[in-house]
């Protein structure tokens, strides 16, 4: 049973307020940001602390340098919120049972929101990024997971940037 906390029904609310063009739309080919935030709030509410600030860290990075040309003047704000991140554990079993494994997805989940001066939201885009558990390499190498948070940073500011229609 789905129980509607007030953070909840704010947001269903929100939603339901912005005009249809804010919530499914790709902005015009030539938008600047005046700036681009990573929103780890809601990992920080699950008590994820400093591997919420990790990926806060690898994204914001990530973001940057995928957006590097969009950067720069009075332009709105581009916040992405992170909502949930899921590493599968991984040990390299890519194909079991001689095809793939779902189980070896790593997710980033989350919506960019662009944000006017006045904190009107102009545009909503939710993504879901899924990329294979194998990309930090040897699972057994202590860096590894790093390197995925890495990788999947990338592979969600890419994906970004094409489905907000500024490739």
């Amino acid at each position: 049973m789905l129980r509607w906390s007030k953070p909840l029904i704010a947001a269903a609310l929100l939603a339901a307020a912005l005009p249809a063009s804010a919530q499914d739309a790709t902005l015009p080919p030539d938008t600047r940001f005046s700036a681009i935030r990573v929103d780890v709030g809601p990992l920080l509410a699950r008590g994820l602390g400093p591997y919420a600030e990790n990926v806060r860290g690898e994204l914001q990075a990530a973001l940057a340098k995928t957006f590097a040309d969009r950067v720069g003047g009075p332009g709105p704000t581009l916040v992405v919120r992170v909502t949930g991140v899921s590493f599968n554990p991984y040990a390299g079993s890519e194909t079991r049972f001689g095809g793939g494994n779902a189980t070896n997805s790593d997710y980033l989940e989350g919506e960019a929101l662009v944000v006017d001066r006045a904190g009107t939201v102009l545009l909503r885009h939710p993504q879901l990024s899924a990329t294979n558990a194998s990309a930090g390499g040897a699972w057994y190498d202590p860096a590894s997971e790093n390197r995925r948070v890495t990788y999947i940073a990338g592979h969600y500011a890419a994906w970004l940037k094409r489905g907000l229609g500024l490739e």
